[in-house]
């Protein structure tokens, strides 16, 4: 299906919703997205990313949870690939007219053959790996023919943990409910039905998905992989607000850094970047970083813009990279440290992977030159290629010191999934004595009796684990799993360890519940 029918029902000099267009079919990657849209009924509207549009059905009663559970699905028009990030108030009197929050986001992965083919066949069999939903569902069609075609979606495998009445009433991109988007259209649009000047809000940051090896098709530009603090900066006249990735404010933590956003020569914008700490050589180290958080050495501090997300009144995030990228080196052309602008690097990308590594840099981060932005979501439009093996992870707990060691031995770490705490490994290096002293310290705070990982201590065929046993157990130390670090490691073990992790630093800007084991796609 074309765009024709969602264009032919839209007013947009009225509605805020994106026109779009619709990409080539080799350019569709596999996302999808839940839309909570309160019009004449409160439903959801269910949206899978197939042959470069939207393929999208109207769900009355919401997603099913328990196995075998079924709701009726009606197929809509396909909607642009821009329609994923729209949140707002569609006006009275035009199509759909209500307010539409994003519910849920991330990629869909076909467990069947070609999943248009499927699709056209009328059964289409997937998992989901969303923020809010993890798991299989099926879509199967029941009556076809018209206008409107019905079907069912259908929950497949396992039951998984229905959404709280919280998180069910959350945007993930905003943390706003249904009321307050409602509300805040007034503040957006005049009495005449126009839209007004774009409010400044804090953005989910857009992800890469990691990749073992460069991509052979499709338009990509590439950029160096920096090693710090991810960061939004918002600039209202000399006003700047910066934000870290988990929103906390930066803004007084590098305050030289918002001093030279201010500078710029626009009256209003949002740019996505990062700030990173130099060595001697100028290569970014989280090291670094870290200790000018301790109160170490100051290192030079510099912070790269690569995307302009807002400008001037208007959301560029449905614009293609290759455009707002542009916009940007033009407000950039004349910057003075310590902003600098994340140039493209040319050349084969697997050369440039090879180069960098010589180099002893992080790597490289891939992006298609027509992708759109998608905040909150980690994308298969940008990837990342990676020279070592990191991983974000969550602290439980520790292990008392021996010998001359001081304050504890080594970290126990894990990482989340179906929103339990899963055991990866001890780290025990890569700690300075400050370090050691800062992290017990705050580690007290979170001190609780209970072991917070769901696969401790470790059986297996009957057998207990080497890595944790139950008389190591009650040497353990356990706390609130809140705090989240950076390792660097080996590779993963085929019981889902990591093979000599080293600690690299405190992320305080990362969330604990959002720290995922990254495997890379295929």
């Amino acid at each position: 299906m074309s765009l024709t029918a969602y264009v032919r029902k839209r007013d947009f000099k009225r509605t805020a919703e994106p026109k779009g267009r619709r990409k080539r079919a080799g350019d569709s990657g596999r996302s999808f997205v839940i839309q909570k849209h309160d019009a004449t009924r409160l439903h959801y509207d269910f949206r899978l990313e197939m042959g470069g549009t939207l393929k999208s059905w109207a769900v009355p009663k919401g997603v099913p949870f328990k196995k075998g559970e079924k709701r009726l699905a009606v197929h809509v028009e396909d909607h642009p690939l821009e329609y994923a990030g729209f949140e707002g108030v569609i006006p009275e009197g035009q199509y759909g007219g209500g307010t539409v929050m994003v519910w849920d986001a991330g990629a869909f992965e076909p467990l069947g053959g070609n999943p248009q083919k499927d699709l056209g066949a009328g059964k289409l069999h997937f998992r989901l790996h969303g923020k809010k939903l993890e798991g299989e569902w099926t879509l199967v069609r029941t009556r076809g023919g018209d206008e409107k075609e019905q079907w069912l979606l259908i929950k497949s495998g396992e039951d998984v943990r229905p959404v709280s009445k919280r998180k069910d009433n959350e945007s993930i991109l905003t943390g706003r409910t249904m009321a307050q988007i409602a509300k805040e259209r007034d503040a957006e649009w005049t009495s005449a039905g126009e839209r007004k000047r774009e409010p400044m809000r804090f953005t989910p940051a857009m992800k890469a998905t990691l990749r073992t090896e460069p991509p052979k098709n499709g338009h990509w530009h590439y950029e160096l992989k920096y090693d710090g603090y991810r960061v939004l900066a918002l600039k209202e006249g000399k006003s700047v607000q910066l934000f870290s990735l988990n929103a906390k404010d930066f803004g007084r933590r590098f305050p030289q850094i918002a001093e030279a956003v201010a500078e710029l020569p626009v009256e209003q914008a949002a740019f996505d970047g990062e700030i990173v700490a130099l060595d001697e050589e100028g290569r970014s180290s989280f090291g670094l970083l870290q200790a000018l958080e301790m109160g170490g050495k100051r290192p030079p501090l510099a912070c790269y813009l690569f995307d302009l997300l807002h400008l001037d009144g208007e959301d560029l995030m449905q614009r293609p990279l290759h455009e707002r990228r542009t916009m940007l080196a033009k407000i950039m052309r004349h910057t003075e440290e310590p902003l600098r602008y994340s140039s493209e690097i040319v050349g084969s990308p697997q050369k440039l992977l090879e180069e960098v590594c010589k180099r002893n840099l992080e790597g490289v981060i891939g992006k298609e030159a027509d992708s759109v932005y998608e905040p909150g979501v980690r994308s298969r439009s940008w990837i990342k290629l990676k020279c070592v093996a990191e991983q974000e992870v969550v602290i439980g707990g520790y292990t008392p010191p021996e010998g001359e060691r001081k304050y504890f031995g080594a970290l126990l770490v894990g990482y989340f999934e179906k929103e339990k705490l899963k055991f990866a490994g001890k780290v025990g290096t890569g700690f300075s004595f400050s370090v050691l002293k800062s992290l017990y310290r705050r580690m007290q705070t979170l001190r609780q009796s209970e072991c917070p990982f769901a696969n401790l201590p470790e059986k297996e065929a009957g057998r207990w684990m080497q890595n944790i046993t139950p008389g190591e157990m009650k040497r353990c130390r356990w706390i609130r799993p809140e705090m989240v670090c950076q390792v660097r490691f080996g590779e993963w073990t085929r019981d889902g360890k990591m093979r000599h992790p080293v600690f690299v630093g405190v992320r305080e800007d990362k969330a604990a519940r959002e720290v995922v084991r990254e495997r890379p796609a295929k």
